[in-house]
């Protein structure tokens, strides 16, 4: 198959670290996109920070419904390149991408007209909320460039060539940072200019990725961007997508509902604490979804190809990655939460509140990283049900745990215990998940 890699035989090690890293470096580089913005609008201000930290909800749950199409692309595709169905590859990859443009034109359609009531959900005073409102109603236009990309993204990563989104997301990254500063201050448009940077590299990666599918890169014989959906394909690409995509949206309306819980607590730190809290936290996240997504296409091709043994073992190898890596960020967050947040935000008392954020999170690391390891060898099996059960219930119980610990007095300290302590029981109960039903679920044509 023109352009794919064939992860079914070689080194187990060897291959996951070679597709997980460049995937690693572009989640990073994502991440890295949202907190070049929060580190300038820093300098604006924690009222600054507060409208684009709730703004920031609605584009991760953006980002969570273009999952349905990357993580799509990621199974669909790469069972069809371990199976050497070449027909069927390239209608999944074609497939994705149309769906995915349908859904970014209706979502950031329904987001752009909404903004204003949707925004009045956080209850912010009327001139934080009016900025929120503009930097929202600015980059919801650019996300059908960030829903094509994801799927772009998507089907390079199961055709084992993970670098080319790096280094296109890492151009976007530099135009990004450079543009930053000179529209937010340069221009003096303030969180305007966060937004209209942002939508200017998103729009430079989606054109990149265009020229390389087509004159660098070319990858299943130039497969057709845009097809006439049929059944055959579309119910498998949202039997696989869909449970993911549901399960991290649902995660953003809880996050919605917790930022407004910590902003009625604790004003407008309370917010920013938690916002900017969670962007900070996405280092370990990104680190072991960069795994699990590469975890997640390796399996897609063995498993396809009936290589159960390798299945088992790259699970295995991921695991013992990640939890070195979770180990560090635990030390990290308790011991010098106050400093790592003072980097983006100066104020010392969104710093000081920010390091309690950090330290009670902490906890919780190595077990995250545990759950979305997991969750990587369960998407390569094309089961991505059970992850969005166990993920949803937890997540949902952090509304009335945290509702619970405040009101037995622990402030805003017991919303951060909340979200520390579903997310432990996540990591250990999809673990335990797995391995009671792994016999049975590498059965081929299970």
């Amino acid at each position: 198959m023109q352009g794919t890699k064939n992860l079914t035989h070689g080194s187990i090690r060897k291959q996951l670290f070679n597709l997980a890293m460049p995937i690693m470096a572009t989640s990073f580089i994502q991440m890295a996109y949202s907190l070049t913005d929060m580190a300038w609008v820093g300098r604006l201000g924690s009222e600054a920070v507060a409208a684009v930290g709730a703004v920031g909800i609605l584009t991760w749950m953006s980002s969570s419904i273009s999952l349905l199409n990357k993580v799509g692309s990621e199974v669909s595709v790469a069972q069809a390149i371990g199976a050497r169905n070449t027909e069927d590859a390239r209608n999944f990859a074609s497939h994705n991408i149309t769906i995915s443009l349908i859904i970014s034109l209706c979502w950031g359609g329904l987001l752009f007209m909404l903004a204003g009531p949707i925004i009045e959900v956080y209850k912010l005073e009327s001139h934080i909320a009016a900025e929120a409102v503009t930097y929202l109603r600015i980059v919801s236009t650019a996300f059908p460039f960030v829903f094509l990309s994801a799927a772009f993204t998507g089907i390079y990563n199961a055709s084992g060539r993970s670098k080319v989104p790096f280094y296109i997301s890492g151009t976007g990254l530099v135009l990004n940072i450079v543009l930053d500063p000179l529209f937010i201050f340069g221009l003096n448009l303030g969180t305007k200019g966060a937004a209209y940077a942002t939508w200017i590299a998103q729009a430079v990666v989606f054109c990149l990725f265009i020229y390389h599918l087509r004159y660098r890169n070319i990858l299943l014989d130039k497969f057709p961007f845009f097809v006439r959906l049929k059944n055959k394909y579309t119910l498998r690409i949202i039997k696989i997508g869909l449970p993911v995509a549901v399960f991290n949206t649902m995660f953003a309306f809880v996050n919605m509902f917790i930022s407004r819980t910590a902003s009625a607590t604790g004003g407008h730190i309370g917010l920013m604490t938690f916002t900017t809290g969670g962007q900070i936290e996405a280092v370990t996240w990104n680190t072991s979804q960069g795994f699990a997504t590469a975890l997640s296409a390796f399996v897609a091709q063995n498993f396809a190809a009936g290589k159960v043994d390798r299945v088992i073992k790259s699970w295995h190898t991921t695991l013992w990655i990640t939890s070195i890596f979770g180990g560090l960020c635990t030390i990290l967050f308790i011991c010098f939460g106050s400093e790592i947040f003072s980097i983006f935000v100066p104020e010392k008392e969104a710093y000081t509140a920010g390091g309690i954020f950090l330290r009670i999170d902490g906890y919780s690391q190595l077990f995250m990283m545990l759950e979305i390891t997991t969750q990587g060898i369960f998407y390569g099996l094309g089961r991505t049900l059970p992850p969005a059960i166990i993920g949803i219930t937890c997540n949902y119980l952090r509304i009335p745990l945290s509702l619970l610990l405040i009101h037995l007095g622990m402030g805003i300290e017991g919303i951060w215990w909340a979200v520390c302590l579903t997310s432990i029981a996540k990591g250990i109960i999809l673990t335990i998940w797995f391995v009671s039903i792994k016999r049975n679920a590498l059965k081929i044509g299970n």
